[in-house]
């Protein structure tokens, strides 16, 4: 690690980790609210996430 100079401090801007966030918030109801829509319009079925959970419903 080297220290930045006065002017490579200035230069820098702190918004990418907002940006970042916000998009993976966004992924993140996505995938939710695909899932939920999936369970409500079917009458039986099932459904499973990356990670091992799998919900079944009859």
């Amino acid at each position: 690690m080297e220290k930045l100079t006065t002017e490579q401090l200035k230069e820098t801007k702190p918004g990418e980790v907002l940006t970042i966030a916000a998009v993976m918030a966004v992924l993140a109801a996505a995938v939710v609210a695909a899932l939920v829509c999936k369970i409500v319009i079917s009458n039986s079925g099932s459904v499973s996430i990356p990670g091992g959970w799998e919900f079944s419903w009859a």
